[in-house]
């Protein structure tokens, strides 16, 4: 990696903590951002070397672009890259949903190399000021290849994500999209729902009487909205059908409930409670 000079466009906190986390490892580490804020701290914390608003002045400058903005500028980008830099270079992301992005960097020219990549790690606070160099350490981190995923591209992706202390995983951008869906865009808009149907209550009671378990399932409903938004809209199809099978889980337990079936109620909980234990022996095993 010394050898390569980097530029990351999106400073917030998936571009800042990596960039963090990159300090001094390679040859030139440039930041892009559009937030004058951001660009000023990131100088002065010296995690960057040189940092600008303006992608164009730099991209005919380095070795590695990492998009790490929203999917939908992540595919604007992509889009302009060519005109950016005709002569083409090697082009990473860190967006949250894969299969239009991987589709975006597939088009790209033959001069480019181009591989997708999402961290599976994050916070419910967004931007710089939440970066964090240790961020990825002990996290799944996927690559996802397209047409334009080269031998070189993946090697330092790889070793990319492994100075950082993650782990990489190879996921085609559909596996991606439908394991993510399950794994976090599900959760948030269940924590989304429960938000709401407190709310509704229209009794501040039910904020004094909630504790842990409210508060445990109802963290991810802090996240970002706009960032939320592109995912969703971005895995609408993924998330859909996990949708429609989470329904039919609710629909099971409620029919249980009404009629008062004790004993499979009792299997029901049972089993999640094992299933529980397995998922967190395997996080265990590989942290």
């Amino acid at each position: 990696m010394i050898e390569q000079s980097v530029c990351i466009v999106g400073l917030g906190l998936m571009g800042g903590s990596l960039a963090s986390a990159l300090q001094g490892q390679v040859k030139q580490l440039i930041g892009v951002d559009r937030h004058a804020s951001t660009r000023q701290l990131a100088l002065s914390d010296g995690v960057v070397d040189i940092v600008t608003d303006d992608l164009s002045f730099v991209v005919r400058a380095v070795d590695l672009i990492i998009l790490a903005t929203p999917v939908q500028s992540i595919l604007q980008i992509v889009r302009e890259l060519p005109i950016l830099r005709p002569d083409g270079c090697m082009v990473m992301d860190l967006g949250s949903t894969k299969e239009e992005i991987c589709a975006a960097m597939g088009a790209l020219p033959d001069s480019f190399a181009a591989i997708g990549g999402h961290p599976m790690c994050g916070k419910e606070t967004a931007g710089y000021h939440a970066a964090d160099a240790d961020l990825f350490r002990g996290q799944t981190f996927i690559l996802s290849r397209n047409g334009r995923s080269t031998r070189q591209i993946e090697a330092l992706s790889i070793s990319i994500i492994e100075h950082i202390g993650a782990y990489p995983m190879f996921l085609s951008a559909d596996e991606h999209d439908l394991i993510v869906a399950v794994a976090s865009h599900l959760p948030y808009v269940i924590a989304a729902a429960l938000m709401h149907r407190a709310a509704d209550m229209e009794d501040e009671r039910v904020w004094s009487v909630s504790a842990s378990g409210f508060r445990d399932t109802s963290r991810l409903a802090g996240s970002d909205p706009r960032m939320m938004l592109e995912i969703l809209l971005t895995n609408r199809r993924a998330i859909l059908s996990q949708l429609n099978q989470y329904q039919k889980e609710l629909t099971g337990v409620s029919k249980l409930l009404e009629e008062g079936n004790e004993a499979m109620l009792a299997t029901w909980l049972a089993e999640a409670q094992q299933q529980y234990s397995v998922y967190r022996q395997q996080k265990m095993r590989s942290s």
